[in-house]
């Protein structure tokens, strides 16, 4: 649906002396970040990301955020701030720019340059701000000072924005290990000190607020990844995201420690790795890392595959060994690990995966098994630590289903929060914070944008509901041809299947209706083609769901002859 809230109407100018935010992605769903603020006449995006699509979205590559809020505004925006690089966060930056190519993106450095190289397969030059930790900069009526965050990709980044309307604390995604790889810790400090100041709008990562206590530490892994790789017998085939910096850090590791060898399998996990080895936030041990061509002249106990699709992706490395369509075939005794955890709508696909690979005879390592992954955000102890430090005066969950948003707001209360500055949003709506006070103002239309192929936005609900249709039902497909003057039957019906088991002679007994059902309507006086066409859609359509239980998707072609 194109406006997710008719009950809201469109927000009110903005009001001087008021700063509205508006998040077009990542509320009641994990992806799609991105959020909207406006004061002053101008606008300052914080992220843009992607949403991956689910089983009931067929043929969908991507879901972008819905642009069409800002598309004649374009103008007024003053950057984009970019938290960290996962796909969720920047993905669909190339798609934004493709609208207007000059506007700044500000990030870090190994987020902006994941961002760059994503932007140069669009043929994209971006302007690019390169920020760290305890800096601030000027973005128009908007003062942005970021703030050090570890996540499960290095160089995250906080971000408070100031302007003469008030104040807004974002997270981006975070948690707070205490023992990080890069030994970059979460800046509570920093959190501290803006708490002192005043934070009039706290926006806080959701994503495990369900989940009690304190989200382990990456080093945590390190004993089960040990064991898994002393114990194989042939070779690992270790699948996470291609951004996950720390986590290829640890199998580089560990392969070091055991004597093995570790090729990168994939163009996104040979090309991130790239960039984060070049910019020094990937370490490999020396003769640690050889070409994906050279593992078939090594022992198999002696190599490490790290590759794309812990997620079930149909395209990804993982999924085309599991279906035995890649060059790197799994074999009995081989070893899989899915070092990440289960997105949101993933399950079945990852399953499936799991299950293909078991088939193979390859052993599968995941995290229901075994301590091969921890998250990269906060649990519920962390984000009551949050609310505790920075004491906001109002508070809007983001990044997650609708249950982490409202599982994240109790925790909000639980700390002393009044309920009604708690405000519990979703995509598309539009809350204004104005003296010191947040409140809905309205909702903006926020769809989903599908990307099928080269093709950007042409996709609709509508669309997907036919390709659902068709893989469910079928497809049946008629030809008649009729004359012109006296609307007879000349020709047909001619009856195609395609999906529905059923022998072809069951249709013999819909003819006969058809061609009544046409004579009857041209006794009525019914000519017009498109007006057959939908005869013959009925008749065969009552057919096929009393005769068959079906309701199959029907194309009737009727010509004068």
């Amino acid at each position: 649906m194109s406006h997710p809230h008719p009950e809201l109407g469109p927000p009110p100018e903005l009001a001087e002396g008021t700063l509205r935010v508006t998040p077009l992605g990542g509320l009641g769903e994990v992806g799609r970040n991105m959020t909207v603020l406006e004061t002053a006449g101008k606008l300052l995006v914080v992220d843009c990301g992607v949403l991956f699509p689910e089983d009931h979205q067929p043929g969908v590559d991507l879901i972008l955020p819905d642009f069409s809020s800002i598309a004649d505004r374009l103008d007024d925006v003053v950057a984009v701030v970019l938290t960290h690089g996962h796909e969720d966060h920047i993905g669909a930056v190339p798609y934004l720019l493709r609208l207007r190519p000059d506007i700044p993106l500000v990030g870090s450095t190994l987020t902006l340059a994941l961002v760059e190289a994503k932007l140069k397969e669009h043929r994209i030059r971006p302007y690019s701000l390169t920020v760290r930790e305890g800096q601030v900069e000027d973005l128009g009526p908007f003062s942005a000072e970021f703030v050090a965050v570890n996540h499960s990709i290095p160089d995250a980044l906080a971000v408070m924005v100031r302007t003469a309307a008030g104040s807004v604390l974002l997270t981006g995604d975070f948690k707070m290990d205490q023992l990080p790889l890069d030994g970059r810790i979460t800046d509570l400090r920093a959190f501290a000190r803006l708490g002192e100041e005043g934070v009039d709008l706290f926006c806080v990562d959701s994503t495990n607020a369900e989940v009690p206590g304190f989200t382990m530490s990456e080093r945590e892994i390190e004993p089960s990844l040990d064991r898994v790789f002393r114990t194989a017998d042939r070779r690992i085939i270790v699948a996470s995201f291609a951004s996950h910096v720390h986590r290829v850090q640890m199998v580089l590791d560990a392969a070091a420690r055991s004597g093995r060898r570790v090729a990168l399998v994939g163009r996104s996990m040979v090309r991130n790795m790239g960039i984060a080895a070049d910019l020094g936030y990937l370490t490999v041990p020396d003769g640690v890392l050889v070409d994906a061509k050279q593992v078939d002249d090594l022992p198999q106990h002696r190599v490490v595959l790290m590759c794309t699709g812990s997620q079930g992706e149909p395209m990804a490395a993982l999924s085309r060994m599991a279906n035995n369509d890649h060059r790197v075939r799994i074999g009995r005794g081989d070893t899989v690990v899915l070092a990440s955890s289960l997105i949101p709508g993933n399950e079945n696909a990852v399953f499936r995966v799991i299950n293909g690979l078991t088939r193979l005879g390859a052993k599968v390592v995941h995290s229901g098994n075994a301590r091969v992954h921890v998250s990269g955000h906060a649990s519920a102890g962390e984000l009551l630590y949050c609310y505790n430090i920075v004491r906001p005066k109002n508070v809007m969950p983001v990044h997650g289903e609708h249950r982490h948003l409202h599982a994240n707001a109790d925790l909000a209360v639980a700390t002393g929060i009044p309920r009604e500055r708690v405000v519990i949003a979703e995509d598309g709506v539009a809350v204004d914070l104005r003296d010191g006070v947040a409140r809905i103002a309205g909702a903006v239309p926020c769809g989903y944008v599908y990307v099928d192929g080269s093709s950007v936005g042409a996709i609709t609900d509508a669309d997907l509901k036919d390709r659902r249709i068709l893989g469910d039902e079928g497809f049946i497909s008629v030809f008649v041809a009729v004359d012109a003057s006296s609307g007879a039957v000349v020709a047909g019906p001619e009856i195609h299947a395609r999906g529905v088991a059923e022998d072809s002679a069951v249709f013999a007994q819909v003819r006969g209706q058809v061609v009544a059902a046409l004579e009857q309507a041209a006794a009525n006086g019914t000519t017009d083609t498109h007006q057959l066409q939908q005869v013959v859609r009925r008749v065969v359509g009552r057919f096929a769901s009393g005769r068959l239980r079906r309701r199959p998707m029907i194309v009737p072609v009727v010509v004068s002859a």
